[in-house]
């Protein structure tokens, strides 16, 4: 390694940190070559300040490979985490479990999985069931030390999810645009394509900004309905209800996706400001009203009218070009747009004094980097210029002040693939230019080979292959997934296809949403290398805040990186005086006796940790001391859930999915038709579902806030709020008295009247009462099975949504076969679930472990098999690992359906080496 060189008139300084070699920490840079500066430099203290930021609060990345970029309600969603600390880039050994999501277009938490990782790898599915409505998912990742930086840095992408063998209802939406607003269009038809005249609409707006606005409307003679929405909405949703001839209900919601009635364009300067004097570039990103890049041209002008030059952009609305600032001078951009309007912009305003970092990354092997300065700024003190990416320093170079323009070269050999943010600062250790660069180094990808690949196979064939892994002419012991589809029937869109590469090294560190992502990555050409710089610089945001690290920067801590499953918390006397050296007990006994015991510390605190449990398990902590057994409190820690925030890849989303996918939706329903047959597959909604809304519109307003309900606030057969509560001593009492038809007490368990009589005597023992359909309680989020109404403290209790109908109990599963209460407790009085249990006793369900299932992958061994294998996803594995050799054999057998089927791999190494590798052959 080149420690310290003399170039001319400046001191350059070149680490490098390659993923196949030992991490290179800033702390290794500070004792062996600063040494070489005054100890006073200011930049090697704001150095010292970001290694040790840094090494401290390391963060996370998480990519997720999926089987398909779509699906059908009916199909599985089949995903491999992959999650890398982003200081080191190898695999996480941070944290040891992940959270996966399914959040539907309502911003409604579908399901989560918690999922165990080793060494940064995790893998598992959701299942689309057929009580769900289509459209536009979202898949969200994180862990919970991901937390701590904020939601901004989850994974979190958007899924197409389109309907045809479980609907009834199909909607096309079109949408017209003026000044004040925009009206929506919905046609309402039958799965035959029959329209739905005349039928009774009731519908909801909600926007983003926490406006409802609500109606009621009746289907023209086309099956149409017109809603219209303000134009200055910042999204939304529309959720209709449509009540068919049958007198069911079908919900529908239509995502509110345009948000202004013209194309937005913006100007930034290349590195920060336009100076007087100096040259830079100025790109260009036009957004139109559906959130999409929109081409421009235009012409540039001064303040006295003269045309400078002309410009257009050539992808996805993004381009640059050069412009000389002279002194007084102001500029307007004369844009013209692809619909013939034209509308004037200001340029920003140049200073009069400054610096301009201009980068030229268009060449293969090196980066140009031209420092200019205004006159000014000449001769005060040395300029320091640092090329870093999550804290680990690739170069830094010294440049002197007595020159208006200096030029250095960096070559990318020696940086790791990736973003690189390139900064300059004044000699006070002050940023005052910068820049984001993008590396895409071959040395740090794997290179993924298929043997015994054949260009064609018979329908059913068995595929049998080798996958063989290489870097560096070095053979790879890596972790892989593989998906194969057939691209005949999943197509796929190339250029906005998300994948490992641009998750892990471009989208994750952009907080900005990325339109076709996967385009920079299928061509390694100048003009794909102008196109990211392009996105690069209308890009304004910055990982690393360096104005923030000159002071002591600071990083709070809320929620530790997880090892393990833990059950924790604090015993406190009934006076929250802690209670040391107490007697803690940890019961279960859903599936088997379990029962292990620890004490407390002198601060209260206990902790049961390295556990492994699957999900739905109930669990009592007990505690006692000698002294006084009632004189015991027991407070369970609980982590708050993560909210659901605003999808920021609203680009991403398609008003009309089943028209979208309407192929993909006709195989995939000849696929369910051959399931359902085989009894491979049932149907959950059978029954014709009449929703029962007596009461609810009244009342949904009522409902706590925070209700936990998988359906949406407010969305049950009955609600009950604590004003209805305030004459009642008790819950159990309250429901014996018939206040909530369908729903009896027996014993403080509410059970569903409508699927199961009074208890009776059992025959074989008349001393003992037959079992009744206990219901299931949701209480704060936590499902409870076998609860006592007892147990929860009736003046505590926020609201009481009822679920008893088919369409509000399917979305919970078997778990809802009975029917639930979903409680909701008071905010504010001091009181959790772990406090409802006294004394010196708490019951909790904490979540556990989400066991993975097998991807079913048929055998035709047998010759007679003569069964119609319509299969969507034809293979998925997400554990194939490569030997001490850089070889993994693994097969599967094709499917009836001709067509070019489509191979993709993903992986990583140890090192952190990257794999992306797409295989393509025919079935005949």
């Amino acid at each position: 390694m080149e420690w310290a060189i003399l170039e001319g008139m400046y001191l350059r300084i070149k680490l490098t940190n390659m993923k196949n070699k030992l991490t290179l920490f800033l702390g290794l840079l500070i004792v062996f070559v600063f040494s070489a500066f005054a100890k006073d430099d200011p930049i090697t203290e704001l150095l010292k300040k970001l290694e040790e930021f840094t090494k401290k609060y390391p963060q996370e990345k998480i990519h997720l490979h999926l089987d398909k970029p779509y699906y059908a309600i009916g199909d599985d969603i089949w995903f491999n985490a992959y999650v890398i600390n982003t200081k080191t880039g190898t695999p996480t050994q941070i944290s040891n479990i992940i959270y996966i999501e399914l959040i539907n277009e309502r911003d409604t938490l579908i399901k989560q999985l918690k999922i165990p990782m080793k060494s940064g790898i995790a893998w598992g599915d959701f299942k689309l069931t057929d009580n769900l409505n289509d459209g536009n998912y979202r898949i969200r990742a994180y862990t919970q030390w991901m937390r701590n930086a904020g939601a901004e840095f989850f994974f979190d992408k958007v899924i197409k999810v389109g309907s045809s063998w479980a609907n009834q209802v199909n909607t096309e939406v079109s949408v017209q645009l003026n000044d004040q607003n925009q009206t929506h269009s919905i046609k309402f038809s039958s799965k035959s394509k029959t329209p739905l005249i005349n039928r009774p609409v009731s519908y909801t707006i909600e926007l983003t900004d926490q406006k409802f606005i609500k109606g009621k409307t009746t289907t023209d003679n086309n099956g149409e309905i017109k809603i219209t929405t303000p134009n200055n909405a910042q999204g939304g949703k529309i959720i209709t209800e449509i009540v068919l001839a049958d007198k069911t209900t079908a919900v529908k919601t239509i995502p509110i996706k345009l948000f202004t009635s013209q194309t937005d364009v913006q100007f930034f300067a290349e590195s920060g400001n336009l100076i007087e004097n100096l040259p830079s570039k100025l790109a260009i990103k036009a957004v139109n009203r559906n959130g999409l890049g929109e081409n421009i041209s235009g012409t540039i002008t001064d303040n006295d009218g003269i045309e400078i030059l002309s410009f257009e952009t050539t992808h996805l609305g993004m381009g640059s070009f050069a412009l000389t600032p002279m002194e007084g001078k102001t500029y307007k951009a004369n844009v013209k747009f692809a619909d013939g309007t034209s509308r004037i912009f200001d340029l920003p305003k140049p200073e009069k004094s400054g610096y301009v970092l201009s980068v030229n990354n268009t060449d293969t092997a090196k980066i140009y980097i031209r420092v200019m300065l205004s006159v000014d700024r000449l001769n005060q003190g040395e300029l320091s210029l640092i090329a870093q990416r999550n804290g680990n320093v690739f170069s830094l170079t010294k440049l002197p002040s007595t020159k208006q323009i200096t030029n250095v070269v960096l070559n990318k050999n020696e940086i790791s693939s990736g973003l690189v943010q390139i900064t300059l600062f004044n000699a006070q250790s002050t940023p005052v230019a910068e820049r984001l660069a993008f590396i895409n180094n071959k040395s740090d990808k794997i290179d993924v080979g298929i043997q015994n690949l054949n260009p064609t196979y018979s329908k059913k064939g068995n595929v049998n292959l080798t996958l063989s892994a290489n870097n560096n002419s070095k053979t790879v012991q890596g972790s892989f997934s593989v998906a194969v589809t057939n691209a005949d029937i999943v197509t796929p869109d190339a250029a906005s296809e998300s994948n490992i590469l641009t998750g892990l090294l471009l989208t994750s560190d952009l907080i900005g949403y990325v339109e076709k992502p996967n385009h920079y990555f299928l061509k390694d050409d100048v003009q794909t290398r102008i196109e990211l710089d392009n996105l690069l610089l209308t890009q304004g945001w910055r990982k690393i805040n360096w104005k923030d690290m000159v002071s002591e920067p600071s990083f709070e801590v809320k929620y530790p990186a997880e090892k393990s499953l833990k059950i924790s918390g604090t015993v406190t006397t009934n006076s929250n005086k802690p209670i040391a050296n107490g007697k803690i007990a940890l019961i279960s006994s859903t599936k088997g006796n379990f029962v292990t015991t620890t004490e407390t510390d002198v601060n209260g605190r206990f902790i049961f940790d390295e556990m492994s449990f699957g999900d739905s398990l109930k669990f009592v902590v007990q505690a006692s001391t000698k002294e006084d057994k009632k004189n015991v409190r027991v407070k369970i820690d609980i982590v708050p859930e993560q909210t659901v925030t605003v999808n920021k890849n609203t680009g991403d989303i398609e008003v009309n999915v089943n028209t979208k996918l309407n192929k993909y939706l006709q195989e995939s329903d000849r696929f369910f038709e051959e399931q359902l047959k085989s009894g491979f597959l049932t149907r959950t909604n059978i029954l014709k579902t009449v929703t029962i809304t007596q009461n609810v519109k009244k009342k949904e307003d009522s409902a706590a806030a925070y209700s936990a309900n998988y359906n949406g606030r407010g969305r049950a057969d009955k609600i009950i709020t604590a004003k209805d509560l305030e004459n009642a001593y008790s819950l159990s009492q309250y429901i014996a008295q018939g206040r909530i038809m369908g729903v009896a007490d027996s014993g403080g368990f509410a059970w569903n009247t409508r699927i199961g009589s009074s208890p009776t005597p059992d025959p074989d023992d008349p001393g003992k009462p037959s079992e009744v359909p206990k219901m299931a309680i949701v209480l704060d989020g936590m499902l409870l099975q076998d609860f006592s109404l007892e147990e929860i403290q009736v003046n505590e209790v926020e609201s009481i949504e009822v679920l008893l109908s088919p369409g509000y109990t399917t979305a919970y599963g078997s778990s809802g076969k009975n029917g639930l209460l979903v409680i909701s407790l008071k905010r504010g009085s001091g009181r959790k679930i772990s406090d409802i249990n006294s004394p010196g006793l708490a019951i909790l369900s904490p979540k556990g472990y989400d066991v993975p299932r097998q991807f079913y992958s048929p055998k035709y061994d047998n010759t007679s098999e003569n069964k119609t294998d319509l299969r969507t996803t034809v293979y998925w594995n997400p554990q194939i690992v490569t030997d001490t050799n850089g070889k993994a054999n693994f097969s599967f057998y094709n499917t009836d359906q001709s067509g070019n089927y489509r191979m993709v791999i993903e992986g990583i190494d140890a090192d952190g080496n990257l794999a992306r590798k797409v295989f393509m052959y025919k079935i005949n």
